[in-house]
């Protein structure tokens, strides 16, 4: 009787981890979700047979219950991240120390593959904190676990993406979208790329390097996806510029809010273009054919597009 296969994925529940876990299913491992909510993994479980995705209490903070989760698999996943700060020091709680700790224990308990997914913009130099606390945790990592593969992705998009969607939302009810830093550089990266390239982590042995940064075929000024989303919802919309000392001033206002939608710190990283770096392995050395934007967005912004009148019937 063949022996079962156990995988692990932490953030299992978020946006690029239901594609992981999916695939990971597919290939007939069982999927231990690791995250602080179990409840949020249960919508997950019809990706595979009875018993196959099973949701686990195992916040990155809590040691013993992340050793027991760890405990018994083969393959480990680390997709958490934050992209702001609650109270002073998250960043690197969650980035640092919470990715030190799963790369540890997974060490410890002979788990033979981890996957770390961390940020373009990851860079001890960068001005923000989050970029700051993304290099720290892949230094933790690769002290811990030197095996360890390290994936940075740029601006991920897909159906349920808070990037092209949240300016879809804004167009629907503003006659204005705010262009900050409109001439930073991105290079969106669909998101079944990066599952994908989550699973070579894990199951190939000729991988030709161990930190590879992920994006997309095309490389976008911040200005060309907001007149793409325009288009592609087909709204007019005065695109106005705000100075960065405006932005500041509302980031600052936003950060009152539970779920601010714009940080000081996130404008930080805006100042930053966020594309692959010369020479860096990416999807390509991976043997993934990065996904077009313009493959894949215009099915998931039709919902946001405004309709056309029908013409009226010529009299007879």
């Amino acid at each position: 009787m063949p022996s079962v296969k156990r995988a692990v994925v932490f953030g299992g529940t978020g946006f690029i981890g239901r594609y992981v876990v999916k695939r990971l299913a597919q290939l007939g491992y069982v999927v231990r979700v690791a995250g602080r909510d179990p409840e949020r993994a249960q919508p997950l479980k019809p990706m595979g047979f009875v018993g196959q995705i099973v949701p686990y209490y195992a916040p990155l903070d809590d040691e013993p219950a992340v050793r027991k989760v760890l405990d018994g698999t083969e393959l480990a996943v680390n997709l958490v991240g934050i992209l702001f700060e609650r109270k002073k020091g998250d960043f690197l709680r969650v980035h640092r120390d919470g990715a030190e700790r799963v790369a540890r224990l997974a060490r410890s308990l002979g788990v033979a593959r981890l996957v770390h997914v961390s940020a373009i913009g990851a860079d001890a130099a960068s001005p923000s904190l989050y970029g700051q606390s993304k290099a720290a945790g892949e230094a933790a990592v690769r002290a811990a676990f030197p095996d360890a593969t390290i994936l940075r992705p740029s601006v991920v998009f897909g159906p349920e993406d808070a990037f092209f969607n949240r300016f879809a939302r804004l167009a629907q009810i503003s006659p204005i979208l705010p262009v900050i830093a409109g001439e930073t550089r991105m290079q969106p990266v669909y998101v079944g790329d990066v599952a994908d390239a989550v699973l070579a982590g894990l199951t190939r042995d000729d991988l030709p390097a161990s930190l590879f940064e992920l994006g997309g075929p095309r490389i976008w000024r911040f200005r060309e996806i907001l007149e793409y989303v325009l288009k592609e919802t087909n709204r007019r919309r005065l695109l106005l510029p705000l100075p960065m000392g405006l932005a500041r001033l509302q980031a600052r206002l936003f950060e009152l809010l539970p779920n601010p939608p714009l940080t000081r710190d996130q404008l930080l990283l805006l100042s930053r273009d966020n594309v692959v770096g010369e020479h860096m392995p990416g999807l390509p050395e991976l043997g993934i054919v990065p996904t077009p934007v313009e493959l894949v967005v215009p099915d998931y912004l039709r919902a946001y597009r405004r309709r056309t009148p029908a013409p009226l019937p010529t009299p007879a």
